[in-house]
């Protein structure tokens, strides 16, 4: 080895380094923004993250997607989308190295990234065709060539080794244009910079018609309201889950990274399929024009783990589903329909399955246009949305719904069974201590032990609680308002000092008391008995 080749970087050499990955991380927020801007244009759901971030979800195993919402609870979609930022940071500092030596090859990099970002936006359910890799293409262009720019600017000049002055070339990184590149760079970064904040506004501004739209809906009063909440329904000890769940504190969870807004003037929903006699279209005055309901659900996510978050109860206001699908001809399975299964597509592209039986059993499914006496906020499916009492949410609880197809399930699975989650999921019976928390430290004495049980569609009987390895004793259950509702329960417990484990259980109104069989989320729910370690001092 020679000399020179044994000659450690000089600082400039190893300063155009840094400068060289700092050209490729310039080109990536380029690219970002860029496509943030164009998909303006296009429609938001077609930015790259988003797309990218919608396949990962879609291709994502459903044992690690139970895991990520076990780990992050409702930030989930934030951490992936910040996983794929730091991805492509680091991709880009790598392309922007490499890009000293071999600028085509790096930009090369760069406009592969953008197929990607490309294929992803295509392939999404919702996708409008090719129009939706405009963004991803266009963004990878304009950081290719802020790529190819920023580094020409960093090439070393001078004569080669042996040329013809007899004299060796300058160290790497002399000689390069440094004056150059600090005028590129930072018009570069300002001009990516405006091209977001410009991009950002615009993608915002065209989510104005749906927020004056839900602004300007006034919601009927319920032709049959929900009956008045029976005295006794509400427990009174602290720190138990409040019979109605406060809509800024109910659980989501959707595979949306960007919450659809949906202007309620052009919204429409088609119903047709097997059976569908007389297909409807309807638009949201339509189903205003009709009588509603209201009730107080429980509803359920399949991701709840034995004692989870993912549960709340709220005041429901819509049309009854049975009789708008009995309007189109549609006869339930065990009066000899042709449909076994609902179709619920939301514009986002999710399909939910439900059993058409349980739609029409009786029970208060619905499609559901307030809650908590105000319209859906969008993050819980504005206009309107779907949900069926006793069946988890993953089969009967579409957001922003925009098409029903009345189908079977031998002809069809929807988007969770085409991923190993069950075609069928009633609601398992479950019990939750909400009172005292893992590893209080309560005192001595009477320590007021409380919760919540359900069992929508079938109602809960009988919650018991056991501590240590004691005898079941009964708790006092609160007044119930519906079967399909949770119920509040406490147990005034006489506390001895020492490590305690408390233990609760519910039976519902079918005799089916609360296994102690512990069970995953996957396939069809979590099961198993909630428990709470303390120690009373």
């Amino acid at each position: 080895m020679s000399e020179a080749e044994k000659k450690p970087p000089t600082t400039a050499a190893r300063l155009r380094f840094v400068l060289g990955a700092l050209s490729g991380l310039l080109a990536g927020f380029a690219a970002l923004t860029v496509a943030e801007l164009v998909a303006a244009g296009v429609r938001p759901q077609a930015g790259p993250v988003v797309a990218v971030g919608g396949a990962v979800i879609d291709r994502t195993p459903a044992a690690v997607k139970d895991w990520a919402i076990r780990t992050f609870g409702t930030d989930d979609k934030l951490v992936l989308q910040t996983g794929i930022l730091a991805v492509l940071v680091v991709c880009a500092l790598a392309v922007g190295a490499l890009s000293l030596r071999h600028r085509l090859l790096g930009a090369a990099g760069v406009l592969l990234f953008g197929a990607v970002g490309s294929a992803a936006a295509v392939g999404r359910p919702d996708s409008e065709g090719a129009v939706d890799a405009l963004p991803s293409l266009v963004g990878a262009v304009a950081a290719a060539g802020l790529l190819h720019l920023l580094t020409g600017r960093l090439r070393t000049s001078g004569p080669s080794p042996g040329g013809a002055d007899g004299h060796p070339d300058p160290s790497p990184g002399e000689g390069w244009d440094r004056r150059g590149f600090v005028v590129a760079a930072t018009a570069a970064a300002a001009a990516s910079a405006g091209a977001g904040v410009l991009g950002r506004s615009l993608n915002g501004s065209g989510d104005k018609g749906a927020v004056a739209s839900r602004a300007g809906l006034v919601l009927p009063a319920a032709g049959s309201p929900a009956s008045p909440t029976p005295r006794g329904a509400r427990v009174r000890v602290a720190g138990i889950s409040p019979f109605v769940t406060p809509t800024e504190d109910f659980y989501r969870v959707d595979t949306a990274l960007v919450v659809p807004k949906v202007d309620a003037r052009a919204w429409r929903l088609r119903i047709h399929g097997t059976g569908v006699r007389r297909p409807l279209t309807l638009s949201l005055d339509d189903v205003l024009a009709r009588e509603l309901i209201e009730r107080h659900i429980t509803l359920t996510c399949v991701s709840n783990e034995v004692g989870g978050p993912y549960v709340g109860n709220a005041r429901w206001i819509g049309v009854r589903l049975a009789d708008l699908l009995a309007e189109c001809g549609v006869v339930p399975p065990s009066k000899g329909g042709r449909a076994d299964q609902l179709v619920a597509r939301s514009v986002d592209g999710m399909t939910i399955g439900s059993p058409v039986e349980d739609v029409m059993d009786g029970r208060d499914a619905m499609l559901a246009l307030g809650m908590n006496g105000a319209p859906l906020p969008f993050e819980h499916g504005f206009p309107v949305r779907m949900l069926v009492p006793g069946l988890y949410g993953y089969v009967s609880a579409c957001k922003w719904i925009e098409d029903i197809e009345l189908t079977t399930f031998d002809a069809y699975d929807a988007y969770w069974v085409r991923r190993d989650w069950a075609r069928e999921a009633p609601v398992k019976t479950q019990s939750r201590i909400d009172t005292p928390k893992p590893f209080a430290r309560p005192k001595a004495g009477t320590v007021m032990v409380a919760g919540v049980a359900w069992a929508q569609s079938r109602g809960v009987d009988r919650v018991e609680l056991r501590v240590d390895d004691g005898p079941w004793q009964e708790a006092t259950l609160a007044a119930e308002d519906t079967r399909d509702t949770w119920r509040q329960w406490s147990f005034p417990w006489r506390a001895t000092r020492g490590a305690h484990t408390l233990t609760v259980r519910a039976t519902d109104r079918t005799g089916q008391v609360q296994t102690a069989e512990r069970t995953r989320t996957v396939p069809d729910g979590a099961s198993g008995r909630h428990s709470v370690v303390v120690t009373v001092e």
